[in-house]
């Protein structure tokens, strides 16, 4: 893990998925200030929400966190100079290849730049654009997801590019045994979402907590893409009515393209639009019928509510013990 934690600045290589509305200042600092590596999830934020959710942050803990921000975003350009303005460490750029300028925009400040590499072509690709290390996540994750597993992802990626920057495993990662195995192909460390989900310094709703602690992997499935004109990324999230309500709603956004009221960009800015209202309803309001409970597989790992601290203590004493055990 050295390389990870010298990296990131941490005391232990695992950094925190960035779940919208989840990952915000309670959580982030919790995270950093048990040794971790949280990250803001700025999601749909405005600038100006950006702005105070970093503040907020900064007066939680004095330990390194990062911000993660969507690449689709309209407001992109002005979120990297609010990152810019706080000294903002590592900044991670999700939900495809960052638009140009960008990555060289983040390092003007001198901020590490993160990206996800959802297969090696692309992975080589964001190494040649500058990128300082990969995230690679596989389908066993919660949220917006890509098409191959975990397993396969760090096979293919890892022997080729672990030794030319830090790369992160995530996706479906509940236990330290699993921590272990991907150090040991040549990952700089992991990141994890589902299983922080349920920490007691989460703000997330006592309904969605049980939720998940009441859940097992197979309740955790992908939604479905019902027109093949609209790059819907899957999403894995706990079956509920909210599963049926994104088949309506992607043949609203469909027959809104049919009719020309719709561009292909704006109907793809409506679909995330509609997830991050879906989330709020589940996480903050606690509606976990009609909202989104985005889930990872390994959410049958998480079986109780804990703080932070014992969550992170618990994963490595599970690798350490792995590692220990194979001499």
């Amino acid at each position: 893990m050295a390389r990870g934690t010298e990296f990131l600045g941490t005391d232990v290589a695992i950094l925190a998925g960035a779940m919208s509305w989840v990952s915000e200042r309670n959580l982030v600092a919790a995270i950093s200030n048990a040794g971790g590596f949280g990250v803001i999830a700025c999601g749909a934020m405005t600038p100006a929400l950006l702005d105070a959710e970093i503040a907020g942050t900064k007066a939680l803990t004095a330990k390194p966190f990062g911000v993660n921000l969507i690449t689709m975003h309209p407001d992109l350009l002005e979120l990297i100079d609010v990152c810019g303005k706080h000294g903002v460490s590592h900044v991670v750029l999700a939900g495809g290849l960052p638009p140009g300028g960008a990555i060289d925009k983040i390092k003007t400040f001198g901020a590490k730049v993160i990206c996800f590499a959802p297969a090696l072509a692309l992975a080589k690709k964001l190494i040649r654009s500058g990128v300082d290390a990969l995230v690679i996540e596989g389908m066993e994750a919660g949220g917006h997801i890509g098409p191959v597993s975990t397993s396969v992802l760090a096979q293919e990626i890892l022997p080729v590019v672990a030794d030319q920057l830090p790369v992160f495993v995530a996706g479906g990662i509940g236990r330290g045994e699993a921590i272990a195995a991907y150090l040991e192909m040549g990952a700089a460390g992991v990141q994890l979402g589902t299983r922080f989900v349920c920490a007691q310094e989460s703000i997330a709703h006592p309904n969605f907590k049980k939720a998940f602690i009441r859940a097992s992997a197979r309740e955790a499935v992908a939604s479905v893409q019902i027109d093949p004109r609209l790059p819907v990324i899957p999403v894995r999230a706990l079956k509920n009515a909210s599963t049926e309500l994104f088949t309506a709603k992607q043949r609203e956004v469909a027959q809104a393209l049919d009719e020309g009221r719709l561009g292909m960009a704006e109907a793809q800015l409506q679909i995330e639009h509609y997830w991050a209202g879906a989330l709020r309803r589940a996480v903050i309001e606690g509606d976990v019928e009609n909202g989104s409970i985005m889930a990872g597989q390994s959410v049958g790992m998480v079986t109780k509510e804990e703080p932070v601290a014992d969550i992170i203590a618990a994963l490595i004493a599970e690798a350490e013990t792995a590692l220990a055990a194979r001499g």
